[in-house]
């Protein structure tokens, strides 16, 4: 029987059969997927086979997986060489940040960025909390939508509060199945509770924070849209660490970057202190952001190559 996997506990994983019913279902023995190492074998979005488990009533085991379309993940962790999958078969991501209450750096965004270029999935920045931004936020506001709309990132600005922006937001959602991420406490649950109300998601109030606080996700968990589509909520995340991206690799993940390594005068350029290199005469020019360049060479600093 195909069925979806909606929510992972460990173990144990809610999955939608064919027939429209949510069943609980267990892994059939273990499985290695595409020779990858990850700390769960199967993600929410995941669509699988399954039968009925002998003797016990409504429990599936889960007997194959179906190949990914595409998925997201991050360095897990507890294990710093191993990854996690957030989700797969994704249609987009929206990563939620904040200028202040809690502050978003511009790396976390960046590393956010890398991943779903490297797995193909379009993400859409959106800034919350507008409502409690002063003349000070409002211009790195602006400056990072620039930055980010010139080399072809779709920004919003909203406020969760006063709803300034949400529709146009939400409308973005239909017949899609998209990702949400970000930091705890930047709004993610709130927006979802505002698109279905019916969840009622718990959020925790946060002392001095303004909107309604962050919500205490354990497991990432996918719900069905009322007017068609799927969102998957995921819990708060400090930090995004980069799994199997090498220092050669980076570069590529950088749209503006991307497009001019091929004229650079080695074809092992990282784009440092090199001759002939093509981004930093593009950097230069001011055609690459020096923020963005900045973000590229502090990362390009934080990855280890493997010792082999």
């Amino acid at each position: 029987m195909q069925s979806l996997v909606y929510k992972s506990t460990g173990n144990w994983y809610t999955v939608k059969s064919e027939k429209g019913s949510f069943v609980q279902a267990r892994l059939k023995g273990k499985f290695k997927i595409d020779d990858i190492t990850s700390t769960n074998p199967i993600a929410v979005g995941d669509v699988v086979e399954m039968e009925l488990e002998h003797d016990i009533e409504n429990t599936y085991i889960i007997t194959a997986i179906h190949e990914r379309r595409n998925y997201i993940n991050r360095q897990s962790p507890h294990r710093k060489y191993q990854h996690h999958i957030v989700a797969s078969n994704l249609d987009q991501s929206l990563l939620f940040a904040t200028m202040k209450e809690p502050r978003t750096s511009q790396g976390f965004i960046d590393r956010f960025l890398i991943t779903s270029e490297a797995y193909h999935i379009p993400s859409i920045i959106v800034f919350n909390k507008a409502d409690v931004y002063r003349k000070k936020e409002m211009e790195t506001f602006e400056e990072w939508k620039q930055m980010y709309e010139e080399i072809g990132y779709r920004v919003f600005l909203i406020s969760m509060e006063s709803l300034q922006g949400v529709d146009e937001l939400k409308e973005l959602l239909h017949n899609k199945t998209t990702l949400l991420s970000g930091h705890s406490g930047v709004g993610k649950s709130t927006f979802i509770n505002y698109v279905m109300p019916e969840l009622e998601l718990r959020t925790t109030e946060v002392s001095g924070w303004s909107g309604k606080g962050m919500h205490t996700t354990t497991f990432a968990e996918m719900f069905d849209l009322p007017f068609g589509g799927r969102i998957i909520d995921t819990p708060g995340v400090r930090e995004f660490g980069l799994v199997d991206i090498s220092r050669q690799e980076l570069s590529h993940y950088f749209p503006e970057m991307r497009d001019l390594i091929q004229d650079c005068q080695f074809n092992n350029c990282l784009h440092l202190d090199e001759p002939g290199c093509a981004v930093k005469e593009a950097l230069k020019q001011e055609n690459i952001h020096p923020l963005r360049y900045i973000s590229y060479v502090n990362i390009l600093d934080s990855i280890e190559e493997k010792k082999y």
